[in-house]
C-alpha cells in the first residue's frame, strides 16, 4: 500500500513517468508545459472524448460522416489539448495557496516557484485565444456554446471551496464536448445531446471520486471539500450508482439519436455503452480506498473505458 506518490527530482508527482516533458521539452518551457499538464495526458483524453461521443453520435443520427466532420473530430483533438491547458492553468493559478500544502501538487511550477502567478496567466489567455481560432470554424451554435464553456472551467476551482460536490462542477466543464460536437455537426441541439452530456457527467463523478481519494487526507487538514471525503468508506455504493447513471443516460442518449429502423446500427451504438459499462464495473471491483497508486491506475483507465462507445459508434457508420 501506498500513502503518497514518490516522484524524481523535478518531476510532479502524478505525471507519467517518463514523459516526453520531462525528458525532451526545454528547461524554459517545462513550467508551462506542466502548467498546462502536457506530462499528464489522462485529462486531455478525458476532455475529447465526449467530444468524439456527441460527433459519432450525430453521425449515426444522420447517417452521415464528411470531410468537415473529420476536421471537426481532428480540432477537437487539438482544442482538448489548449483548453484542457488553459482550465487547468487557471486551476493552478486560484490554488497557489493550496497547493503547496498538498504532497501530490507541492511540486506544481507556481508552488514551487518556477512561474509566476502572472505569466501563469498571460498562459491560459494564449491558449484560450488559439482555442478560440479553431472554435470559430464551427457552425454559430457551437460557437456560442464554446464561448459559454468558459464558464465551468472559471468556477470550477473554487468549487471545493463551496460545496462538497465540485466534481459536478468538473463534469459540466469536462462534458460540454458532447454538446459542442454534437451542435458542430448538427448545427442545433437536441435531446440525445443533452442526454450524453448528462451520462459524462455522471462518468466524471465516477473516475473523479476515486481520483480525490488521493488527496482526502490533505484535504481534511486544509478544509478542501470533495465527493471523496463526503462519501468516505460508503464510496463503492456512490459509485455503483455513478456508473448506473452513466449507462442509463447514454443508452437513452442512443435510442432517442438513432432511427429505430437503423436497428444494427443500434444495436452496435448500446454495445458500446454496454462495454464502457462493464469497464467501470471492473474499476468499482478493483477498488481499494487506501492505495493511492491503485487509485491512479484506475483514474488513468478511463481513456479506455470512454473510447469504447467511440469506437462502436464509429463502426455503427460503417453497417
Amino acid at each position: 500500500m501506498t500513502d503518497r506518490h514518490e516522484a524524481p527530482e523535478g518531476q510532479i508527482a502524478d505525471a507519467v513517468s517518463g514523459n516526453w516533458v520531462d525528458r525532451r521539452a526545454p528547461e524554459r518551457l517545462k513550467p508551462y508545459l506542466r502548467l498546462s499538464r502536457l506530462d499528464r495526458p489522462i485529462g486531455t483524453w478525458l476532455l475529447l472524448l465526449p467530444c468524439w461521443w456527441g460527433l459519432t453520435l450525430a453521425s449515426v443520427s444522420s447517417g452521415w460522416f464528411g470531410p468537415y466532420d473529420l476536421w471537426i473530430a481532428v480540432s477537437c483533438g487539438i482544442g482538448a489539448i489548449l483548453m484542457r491547458g488553459a482550465g487547468c492553468t487557471w486551476n493552478d493559478i486560484t490554488d497557489r495557496d493550496i497547493d503547496g500544502s498538498v504532497a501530490r501538487t507541492a511540486r506544481r511550477p507556481i508552488p514551487a516557484g518556477d512561474v509566476t502567478a502572472r505569466q501563469a496567466l498571460a498562459w491560459a489567455v494564449l491558449q484560450c485565444l488559439i482555442a478560440f481560432g479553431i472554435l470559430i470554424t464551427y457552425t454559430s451554435t457551437a460557437v456560442w456554446l464554446g464561448i459559454l464553456a468558459l464558464a465551468p472551467v472559471a468556477i470550477y476551482p473554487f468549487a471545493k471551496r463551496f460545496t462538497w460536490w465540485p466534481q459536478i462542477f468538473l463534469g459540466l466543464a469536462f462534458n460540454w464536448g458532447a454538446l459542442l460536437a454534437w451542435a458542430a455537426h448538427t448545427g442545433t441541439l437536441g435531446l440525445p445531446a443533452l442526454l450524453l452530456y448528462a451520462g459524462g457527467m455522471a462518468w466524471t463523478l465516477f473516475y473523479d471520486t476515486i481520483y480525490a481519494h488521493q488527496d482526502k487526507e490533505d484535504d481534511a487538514l486544509i478544509g478542501v471539500k470533495s465527493t471523496a471525503r463526503l462519501f468516505g468508506d460508503a464510496t463503492p455504493r456512490y459509485l455503483a450508482v455513478f456508473l448506473g447513471l452513466t449507462v442509463a443516460l447514454m443508452a437513452a442518449a442512443v435510442l432517442l439519436a438513432v432511427p429505430g429502423d437503423a436497428t444494427l446500427a443500434r444495436l452496435f451504438c448500446l454495445a458500446g455503452v454496454l462495454a464502457m459499462g462493464g469497464h467501470l464495473l471492473r474499476q468499482l471491483l478493483r477498488l481499494d480506498l487506501h492505495d493511492n497508486d491503485g487509485l491512479l491506475q484506475l483514474f488513468r483507465s478511463n481513456r479506455n473505458a470512454g473510447l469504447l462507445p467511440v469506437l462502436f459508434f464509429a463502426a455503427a457508420l460503417l453497417v
